[in-house]
Parts: structure tokens; sequence; C-alpha cells
């Protein structure tokens, strides 16, 4: 970490960049914040480790309104919704300088909790630039500790690989996480009866506050004007009484961001019920490349998505995907 540091330092100073966007460290240490350093000296406080799963590619797009240049610290997987968002005209290449910086996979603190591991004052092993598989905890019940790999986001686990799609310099090497099956959590509810899927997202989707985290932290998510804050419909309040969540809220999201999400998570990984929503753009993302062939959103500026694109040997309004 102390090389992306000294670097991000550098090019603060030189004048190079006016701002710096990436993290710094929150009250506990598993939660950092995303944050902009604008003097060499506040980023004493910048820290990179592996609770930094925060994607910071959509809070580019009010740092391209700002004077001058923003350095974005970037993830492998977040530059793929820098791209879409580029693709979309949401954000300014000009302004940005993409820092490109190594992931060995991020953790997911709910996963550690479920081991017992709990009242956490300090951690090992989750800096960036450790190479140790193992998460060593001091904790008010005395120490603790965990695989590294067992701890990870689930995210992590279907990764769609460690290259940056964008970048204007990298720092530190990326380490391979993928050990499963993108699409097999989806493959098991398909599976399930109609009535028994409609009970599992109605057990799940029924857990939903309305806190919008979902919304705000999703990078296809970028209307200026959602339409779920209109006072002009019910849809504005949160955790109605009725059913409007479960059966409006999350699946109008899903269709809207259909073909533009990048399959990034956090919109589950913020999700204070734990709700995992990344299963519906994830069925989306699978039936697309089921009609119109394996598209990645986000993996290349250059194409354009099979949903805002037309050809004559398309798929027909209600043709479904064949199971099986």
């Amino acid at each position: 970490m102390q090389e992306l540091r000294d670097r991000v330092k550098a090019l603060l100073m030189d004048g190079t960049v006016d701002r710096v966007l990436g993290w710094k460290a929150g009250d506990l240490p598993y939660n950092p914040e995303a944050a902009y350093f604008e003097t060499p000296e506040s980023l004493t406080e910048f820290i990179y480790d592996g609770f930094c799963g925060a994607n910071l590619s959509k809070m580019m797009i009010e740092a391209s309104k700002l004077e001058g240049r923003t350095l974005v610290c970037l993830k492998p997987c977040d530059t793929y919704s820098f791209n879409q968002l580029l693709t979309e005209h949401h954000v300014d290449r000009n302004k940005a300088y993409i820092i490109g910086v190594a992931c060995k996979g991020k953790l997911d603190i709910e996963k550690i909790h479920a081991f017992g591991i709990k009242g956490i004052r300090r951690i090992r092993g989750s800096e960036a630039d450790v190479a140790s598989g193992i998460l060593q905890f001091e904790t008010i019940y005395g120490e603790k500790s965990c695989a590294y790999a067992d701890a990870m986001l689930e995210r992590c686990h279907v990764c769609k690989g460690k290259e940056h799609r964008i970048y204007d310099e990298l720092i530190g090497e990326s380490k391979e996480t993928k050990d499963a099956d993108r699409f097999a959590q989806v493959e098991q509810i398909e599976a399930m009866s109609p009535d028994k899927r409609f009970a599992y997202f109605q057990k799940e989707l029924s857990k939903c506050i309305r806190c919008n985290a979902c919304r705000n932290v999703c990078p296809a998510c970028s209307c200026r004007k959602c339409v779920f804050d209109s006072t002009r419909f019910d849809s504005a309040q949160k955790a109605n009484v009725d059913s409007f969540e479960e059966k409006m809220f999350h699946i109008i999201r899903a269709f809207h961001v259909a073909g533009r999400c990048t399959d990034c998570g956090e919109c589950s990984r913020v999700c204070p019920q734990g709700i995992p929503l990344h299963l519906f753009n994830r069925k989306f993302i699978k039936d697309i490349n089921a009609f119109y062939g394996e598209f990645q959103a986000g993996e290349d500026i250059d194409v354009r998505g099979p949903l805002v694109s037309y050809a004559l040997d398309d798929r027909k309004p209600g043709q479904t995907a064949e199971r099986g």
C-alpha cells in the first residue's frame, strides 16, 4: 500500500491531478469509507486493504463536474463499471486519472461474523500487499483466525478476471480468486418450481426496508431523477405496509439496468438486510447471453449492448429461454 500512497501523493503534488478519490479508515477496522483527498497531508488517512470493496466508479459522475482532474483508484471489476459509464456519457475520461489497483479479493465482514469472530479490535493479513492466506483477528474475546478465501465476498468467487479494462497506470499484482460458476446460483433457482421460486424471492424481498442503498450505490442507476422518488404515486414511501417493495421496486430496478449491469455486486454488498439482489441482475445477464450471445457490459467501450442494438434475427417478444 505504501507504493500506492507514495504514487498518488506524487501525482497530487506535481499537479497532474487536483484530487484523489480513494478510501480512508472508518470507525472500525473493517469499514473503510470512500473519500476525497485534496492535499498531500490528507493522504496520511489514505488506506487500501481487503475491506476496500466499494466500487468508486459511480462517484466519478460527480467528480467529472468538478474543476480539474480526479485521480481514482479502481479495482479490475470496477473498471467495467467505469467503461459502462463512459459508454453512456456519464463520466468525462479527460477528467479522470485512473490507477488500476491490485486485488486479491475483497472481504465480507458478515462472513467473518458468521465464523463467530466478533468484537474485533485489530486485523492482520487484510493488507493489499500481504501474501498470507490467513486473516488474524485480535478481538475482545482473544485471538481468532480464518482463511482469507473463506471470508471473501461472493462476487470475488465468480470474478470476471483480474485484468483492468481501462487505466492510466497499474500498481501492484492481482491474484486470481475465481473458484465457482458465475451462474450456479441462478440455475439452482431456475430449477425450482414456480411456486417455490416465488416463495424464495417473496421471503428475501420482504426483508427490504427501502433504504435505497442498492440504488444509490449502483453504477447503472445513474438517472438524474429516479422514478421511485416521484411524489405522484406511492413509490416514494419506505417500508410500505403493502407488498409494493417485493413485487415492484427491485423487479423494476433489475429491468432498468438490464444489459448495462456489469455484475459488480455492489447492490448485495451494501444491503443492510443481506438480500442477494445481484441474483436478479445475474439472471438477466444469463438470459441475454442465451438470447444474443455472450456479452459483458463494460468490457469493451466500442461494442454496443444487445438491448440497444437491433438485428433481424433478434429474439422476438414472448420467446423465453430454454431450461434443462
